[in-house]
């Protein structure tokens, strides 16, 4: 099924909508309280739509905050417009919103993406099966494991993109180590096998980090650092959860992210051990 969105994401078109009206706002002097004044609004709905909150605004309220912002530019006006019918649409993970949160959408239009994991093999990189397996050791109701798979495959379709992110996957050993399923050993050895494949992709990384490494900057758990094309984007750091996850955009979190994950690097095994050693893993 085609996806309506094509190479963008909704979720990206609204958080740049949002910061985009921000900052209109902020050029035109004007607080939240005045500007809900001048068009008779809540302060709350001027607000929503600045974090995001109003999801799918709609372009005759935009054209409303552009008058009172005093933006008469025909093409930024119309840019603006634009920017927010494609907020409208509704990204292909939607229909799994009951456990897919906004994570899928921010991914979608990624063009970097770096993980660390502990527990699992990342998502983008895993097979079906490890999926399933995965999903039910997490307690997930059987009814719901196959949608699961379906959403994990949808995702690595990320990299069928006419300009497909950067992956940096920095995997602990323990991820590895550890078998799928205790009665399916196969399963972790097609993984394996399916990892090693990944590594031949030019936009992929794998990095293992070792047991022997001992303790690290990574030690206070998995994350995955994005960043976007465009530069109104703001990278942000994505902590998950059983539900919904955490979202850190503050320049002094990032930063902070960024500089683990750079000793992160550093410390696993390069790209070429990795492979030595996935290789060792199904000899």
């Amino acid at each position: 099924m085609p996806d309506p969105t094509g190479d963008f994401s909704p979720t990206i078109r609204r958080r740049r909508l949002s910061e985009e009206l921000k900052q209109l706002r902020a050029a035109a002097g004007l607080t939240l309280e005045q500007a809900a004044q001048k068009l008779e609004w809540s302060r709350a709905k001027i607000a929503n739509i600045e974090t995001g909150k109003r999801l799918r605004p709609y372009v005759t309220d935009i054209g409303l905050l552009l008058d009172v912002y005093g933006v008469t530019d025909r093409e930024q006006r119309e840019a603006l417009f634009e920017l927010t019918r494609q907020s409208r649409i509704k990204g292909w993970w939607t229909r799994y919103s009951d456990f897919a949160g906004a994570y899928f959408g921010l991914e979608a239009e990624a063009s970097s993406i770096a993980t660390y994991q502990v527990g699992a093999v990342p998502g983008l990189l895993q097979t079906p099966e490890y999926t399933a397996a995965l999903a039910r050791a997490a307690l997930t109701p059987e009814d719901d494991v196959e949608r699961v798979v379906a959403a994990r495959e949808r995702r690595q379709g990320t990299f069928e993109r006419q300009a497909p992110p950067t992956l940096t996957a920095i995997i602990d050993e323990a991820a590895l180590a550890r078998p799928a399923t205790a009665a399916s050993p196969e399963v972790m050895q097609a993984q394996i096998r399916s990892l090693l494949k990944a590594t031949e992709n030019p936009h992929i990384t794998v990095q293992v980090l070792p047991f022997s490494t001992g303790l690290h900057a990574g030690t206070g758990g998995p994350f995955v650092l994005l960043d976007f094309p465009n530069p109104t984007d703001r990278p942000v750091v994505f902590l998950e959860t059983r539900h919904e996850g955490l979202y850190l955009e503050a320049e002094h979190q990032v930063t902070d992210y960024r500089n683990v994950l750079e000793h992160l690097q550093d410390t696993a095994l390069s790209p070429a051990e990795s492979q030595q050693h996935l290789t060792r893993l199904i000899d």
